[in-house]
């Protein structure tokens, strides 16, 4: 099918990718995110002019964060950039010359992960991201399920606590305030607060306070065995197993795989998480349980996924 370009919008670079069959990036180009929405689509245009010098390209695929039409043309609503009922694939074939197609971007991470990642083999996968929120993607039978309009799997968004946490998208008790990179943070800051003799090596790798912790810090602080930064990562882990368990019950797949900021910790975070899947698994200890296993591709995921995704008429259902 040829050479493909697969753009991923960041939050201060947009890059463009070309990728081949085989899910190699064969180069890139990247330019800084705009702060206005018709200034990214100039941008989007601008970063894939860059990448495709040189390569004979037969179609582009854009990973976006929000919510993308069924017929992957149109971006219902993004949350971090003014776009609503946005035509992004018009718009950006009449800047470039060829066939766009635009994807939620946690959809084109896991499509990325399935086809040349850790999903390798699988015909049934569910991906979760964790990073500052929580995204996802549903393989189902090979295919990238989407729902009937286009906005399935916007996992971070399942009320977990009634009337709990207020979350970003104006419910509550949404999944990503508990198992998330900021919900880390802030049990972290909790338990600095709570109980500082508990928390000495973290707070020290701070400016000395439990405001100043940041992410790397628990990283960093549990590694050392800092019972304060353990703890926090048990208290995620034990948030993102009980709602694994739950999209088992709906999905059944034979893997989870988990991505984003977080996974980058490897073992740290997985182990507890795979014990809590398994604590909270109806029927746990009696039936077949899904792997729970570390994306490989990192933050290429998305510019892989994408890419991948522009070269079939419609991959999705």
């Amino acid at each position: 099918m040829g050479l493909t370009i697969g753009v991923d919008i960041g939050g201060t670079k947009i890059a463009a990718g070309v990728v081949d069959e085989d899910g190699t990036i064969l180069s890139t180009f990247k330019v800084p995110t705009p702060t206005t929405a018709e200034a990214i689509v100039d941008a989007i245009a601008s970063a894939v002019e860059g990448a495709r010098a040189g390569h004979d390209i037969v179609g582009v695929g854009i990973g976006a964060a929000g919510y993308v039409n069924r017929q992957r043309s149109t971006v219902y609503f993004a949350p971090n950039i003014d776009w609503r009922q946005e035509p992004l694939k018009a718009k950006v074939e009449e800047r470039v010359g060829l066939p766009v197609v635009v994807e939620n971007d946690a959809n084109a991470a896991a499509w990325g992960e399935y086809r040349f990642g850790a999903g390798k083999g699988h015909r049934n996968v569910i991906c979760i991201t964790l990073g500052t929120g929580l995204g996802g993607g549903i393989i189902i039978g090979n295919k990238l399920r989407r729902g009937h309009f286009g906005v399935a799997a916007e996992f971070g968004h399942i009320r977990m606590v009634p009337d709990g946490l207020l979350c970003g998208c104006g419910s509550q008790g949404c999944w990503e305030q508990y198992a998330s990179g900021r919900a880390l943070v802030r049990y972290a800051k909790q338990r600095a607060n709570a109980t500082p003799e508990r928390a000495e090596v973290l707070l020290a790798l701070g400016d000395g306070t439990p405001d100043g912790i940041e992410g790397k810090h628990i990283s960093m602080a549990a590694r050392q065995g800092c019972p304060v930064a353990v703890d926090s990562y048990r208290e995620l882990a034990r948030w993102v197993g009980a709602g694994l368990a739950d999209l088992a019950s709906l999905f059944d797949p034979s893997a989870f795989i988990v991505g984003g900021g977080l996974s980058d910790e490897g073992e740290l975070v997985l182990d507890p998480i795979r014990k809590s899947y398994k604590r909270w698994l109806v029927g746990g200890n009696w039936r077949p349980v899904a792997d729970v296993i570390a994306a490989q591709l990192g933050n290429k995921a998305g510019l892989v996924g994408a890419a991948d995704l522009a070269r079939e008429p419609d991959p999705v259902m």
